[in-house]
């Protein structure tokens, strides 16, 4: 009697595509928690936990993001440098004046594995604080992918 087996991806067997997301007027969490499961490629039915198998995420717009309640007010980041008494503390506030993309980098790293392959996830990450963006040939090759294998789906 033959044995079902569970498939695992292995390293660079799923391809990669490009993603881009623009989070005008969207709310910070909701926004983070769909690019770490892009990134992550839980998504995918190829997902495999060791492996890497999400997507580049390239994001535009994150100086146009949105907080609910008063936490533009009242979230605090802290940075320490290990010096005795070089405690950094940033308001939210702040930040998306100074470095919106810093915001969004920090709410997606807090989703992700605490290991080499979520720091990797990260690496993956691209953020931009307006709509323009370097990535616009990997952005429309993976756009266009998508449209071939529709038309093709659709002339089956």
């Amino acid at each position: 009697m033959k044995r079902t087996s569970t498939y695992f991806a292995k390293g660079g067997e799923v391809p990669a595509n490009w993603r881009l997301i623009d989070v005008d007027g969207q709310v910070l969490g909701r926004v983070a928690r769909s690019i770490s499961v892009a990134l992550q490629g839980k998504d995918k039915p190829t997902y495999t936990a060791h492996t890497l198998t999400g997507d580049f995420v390239v994001v535009i717009n994150a100086a146009k993001l949105r907080v609910t309640g008063n936490k533009l007010l009242q979230k605090t980041y802290y940075r320490h440098s290990g010096y005795v008494g070089n405690l950094k503390t940033f308001k939210l506030r702040d930040m998306m004046e100074t470095r919106p993309e810093r915001v969004i980098q920090l709410a997606v790293k807090g989703m992700l594995p605490r290991n080499n392959l979520g720091r990797q996830m990260l690496t993956r990450l691209k953020i931009y604080a307006g709509a323009e963006h370097p990535h616009q040939a990997q952005v429309r090759t993976a756009a266009d992918n998508q449209t071939q294998t529709q038309t093709q789906s659709e002339a089956e």
